[in-house]
């Protein structure tokens, strides 16, 4: 998540996570300040296969210079723009059983980018400001949510009920930390923070905020933007600086061994990745395509069989995937 300078200021969001950070119509959420590919550029297709199921939310400039939330189906087809508003909307985030959308929302009264937290029927219907704040990160039963919060003047990790009471905070300290993912047992929380030598790495904690481990140790980034588990709680998938100045897409086992890497573009940014409900596909934003905008792709979870989802010539940013199976 981020809460924006840039929508990658939501990123500023991350690092820094001021929430009153100020919103740049110049870029997204996850506008990942792109950069021209190398020639030849990176080969993927431009039709999804009939094996994508489930509905995909994300977030997009195409209705000006502000950004809302949308859905479309997993394979592309069916866009529909849910929220129709002057304000920044972004990272949107489906309920367990996919009757909901959690997002975060600029509330300042003059589009200053200070964030709160959103719920809103899968519909666009029936939208709540449930607390200040970004990133929801829904509980397999979706009874609670996760989310970052700088009211004790840094990025720390919070709980809260599904319907913004009972708030709870789980990290005390002088680092940034903001959550990425429940486990699917429920009994772990995924986060990432800078609290070991400036670096982002990823960690995870018992969900009364206890046994904190750290998965990655590496000297650069290790972004984590939506690092999510498996659906089978095995592996990991995140974004991370580790190859170079640009963003790479890597899995991992969910102890934090045997790193992979899946995709390797010089001066792409392949970011923000989520897994397919059935585990089989991971869904991500990208600047590989020839505008070098940033449009969202899927691809097998071995990183094989590349395919964008969104080619819209009139937007800038189509970013941030979520993937549920849908409603049930």
């Amino acid at each position: 998540m981020r809460i924006p300078t840039s929508i990658r200021a939501l990123d500023a969001v991350r690092l820094s996570f001021s929430l009153a950070v100020v919103f740049s119509v110049a870029g997204c959420q996850d506008a990942e300040r792109p950069l021209a590919p190398p020639l030849p550029g990176p080969e993927f297709n431009q039709s999804a296969g009939p094996s994508l199921h489930g509905r995909i939310a994300f977030h997009s400039n195409c209705d000006g210079h502000d950004f809302d939330i949308y859905v479309m189906n997993a394979d592309g087809t069916g866009r529909t723009q849910l929220t129709h508003n002057t304000m920044h909307e972004f990272e949107a985030s489906w309920s367990p059983n996919g009757r909901q959308i959690g997002f975060c929302g600029d509330i300042s009264p003059t589009g200053g980018g200070v964030a709160g937290i959103f719920v809103m029927n899968a519909d666009g219907t029936g939208s709540t400001r449930l607390t200040d704040g970004c990133l929801v990160v829904w509980s397999p039963n979706g009874r609670q949510i996760a989310f970052a919060s700088d009211r004790d003047g840094d990025a720390e990790v919070y709980v809260m009920n599904a319907d913004g009471t009972g708030v709870t905070q789980l990290t005390v300290n002088s680092a940034n930390d903001e959550p990425r993912d429940w486990s699917p047992d429920g009994k772990r929380i995924a986060f990432v923070s800078d609290r070991d030598g400036g670096d982002r790495d990823i960690y995870v904690m018992n969900v009364d905020g206890s046994g904190v481990t750290r998965l990655t140790d590496h000297p650069a980034d290790d972004e984590g933007d939506y690092a999510q588990w498996s659906p089978n709680g095995k592996r990991f998938v995140f974004s991370s600086r580790r190859d170079g100045g640009d963003f790479d897409i890597f899995v991992m086992n969910a102890d934090g061994t045997r790193v992979t890497q899946l995709t390797d573009n010089d001066g792409i940014d392949d970011d923000d990745p989520v897994w397919s409900p059935n585990g089989r596909h991971i869904a991500f934003h990208s600047t590989r395509d020839s505008d070098h905008d940033q449009e969202i792709f899927v691809m097998n979870a071995d990183g094989s069989g590349v395919v964008q989802l969104t080619d819209s010539d009139e937007c800038w940013g189509d970013g941030v995937p979520s993937w549920t199976a849908g409603a049930r």
